[in-house]
């Protein structure tokens, strides 16, 4: 017996090794035409082995591009699509850049930043007013989120003014909508889950009470 682990090994395990074996088999074979011909017989078992993925663009050219990968870049027959290398198939992604926020107030999110930034190259008008207002509400939401103790709606306005640098501001007297914090919502519906369960436990309690004062009035009546 010949076990696994002392055969050749796959290039790409999820076609098995009968394909494997098909695509060592083609690159032996000398005359051109019957290469492509067997080359073509081979695509069109891998594209049976995932009828799934029929449907996807581009998916006869990644199994072409497979096809090469299993021969080591070595097989050589007519391709519809470009034949690719091994410096374009195993070239590294470039790195993606980390983002950094710098504001000291992370816990609004980059997100809000951003908004701000456009909000601040807007025209005065109804319109940057309104953006404003959405922005101070979700402020308020991050902050609280990070944040177990409400907030003043003044500190909110100050951070989007600093934040801004000076080009965002609020009219006065204005105010912002009522959130309540996460952790509020949590604790008062955990209590009141603990406050069901003893008045549950409290009526349990009652009711055996009751049943056994029944019980023992029967009995003395007899």
């Amino acid at each position: 017996m010949e076990y696994n682990t002392q055969r050749k090994k796959l290039i790409i395990p999820e076609y098995g090794r009968h394909i494997q074996l098909l695509v060592d088999h083609c690159m032996t074979i000398a005359d051109e035409k019957e290469r492509n011909k067997f080359a073509k017989s081979i695509i069109d078992v891998m594209g049976d082995l995932n009828p799934h993925l029929r449907d996807i663009p581009d998916f006869q050219h990644k199994l072409w591009d497979q096809l090469f990968m299993m021969s080591n870049f070595q097989l050589k027959v007519d391709s519809p699509y470009p034949i690719p290398t091994r410096e374009t198939m195993y070239t590294p992604p470039n790195k993606m850049k980390y983002p950094v926020n710098e504001s000291k107030y992370r816990y609004y999110g980059n997100n809000v930043k951003k908004m701000i930034e456009v909000a601040g190259a807007w025209e005065e008008g109804e319109k940057k007013d309104g953006l404003t207002y959405a922005i101070a509400n979700q402020m308020k939401k991050n902050y609280l989120k990070w944040n177990k103790d409400q907030v003043e709606d003044e500190v909110i306005f100050h951070h989007l003014e600093e934040l801004s640098g000076g080009k965002l501001k609020t009219v006065e007297g204005e105010t912002l909508m009522n959130v309540i914090p996460t952790n509020t919502n949590y604790n008062s519906h955990s209590s009141n889950k603990g406050k069901n369960r003893n008045n549950i436990n409290n009526n349990r309690n009652n009711n055996f009470k009751n049943q056994k004062k029944n019980n023992n009035y029967t009995k003395n009546k007899k």
